[in-house]
């Protein structure tokens, strides 16, 4: 399937504009999954789990500073237009598309299992943008130096996930990538529903449209033009408006 994207992905990345907006996005998403995890750190009983959240979101504090400073870079020579703002999220989802970590009363097992999947997803996702953006160097050594991070991510969530649950560590994880097909697929969904929105509303305006401007038309060739005037004995005082 993802190498049936590949061209799709090679169209997203291909415009300079479009990139530096997708990096911002990115940096964006990475900066909220940092908070997430500083507030994970802070609930947490385990200290073992603590510390790694914590260097964890420092990494993600720092993604997002590389993200964001190529973005500008790209954004400076290429300023975006008003067309290029439109999200393409679900054609290049960040780390975690647009999911935020979800931090419950459930204990760390569950975030572990989503936090193992998106590290494993978005080591996969990072490796094809970079090979999308081309000859684009500099955006290319900021994919290589994060994709290292997220394999250090990658691997110490699933470790720490079989430590704290050993025997629900494989039915968490199917958990979450079943969620995270059903947020694809609203994702999906959205975009399709405003595609058929607008094309709906196109096929209104020229289809109902027209009818209605002849009966205006129409019925403004009734009407008479210029002044209309009054017969002598209207009896209209001029000394009030009625």
């Amino acid at each position: 399937m993802r190498a049936l994207l590949k061209p799709v992905q090679r169209w997203v990345w291909g415009d300079e504009a479009r990139r530096g907006l997708r990096l911002m996005r990115f940096s964006e998403v990475e900066a909220d999954g940092g908070r997430d995890l500083v507030r994970a750190a802070e609930l947490t009983p385990d200290p073992r789990l603590r510390k790694l959240y914590l260097r964890h979101a420092g990494d993600e504090r720092r993604h997002a500073e590389m993200f964001f400073n190529r973005a500008i870079e790209l954004l400076r020579v290429h300023p975006g237009t008003a067309g290029d703002t439109i999200q393409r999220d679900w054609l290049a989802p960040g780390e975690r598309g647009l999911d935020d970590v979800e931090i419950g009363p459930g204990g760390d097992a569950p975030l572990l299992a989503f936090l193992h999947l998106s590290e494993a997803n978005a080591a996969r996702d990072f490796a094809v943008y970079r090979d999308a953006v081309g000859a684009d160097e500099a955006t290319r050594a900021v994919f290589d130096r994060i994709l290292r991070d997220e394999v250090f991510h990658m691997n110490y969530t699933k470790r720490e996930l079989e430590r704290v649950s050993p025997t629900k560590a494989k039915g968490l994880i199917w958990k979450a990538r079943l969620k995270r097909v059903w947020q694809a697929y609203l994702r999906f969904a959205v975009a399709l529903a405003g595609l058929i929105g607008g094309v709906i509303l196109t096929l209104q305006y020229f289809i109902l449209l027209p009818p209605f401007a002849w009966i205006s038309k129409r019925a403004a060739r009734r009407e008479p033009q210029g002044w209309v005037e009054l017969p002598g004995d209207a009896g209209h005082d001029l000394r009030g408006q009625f």
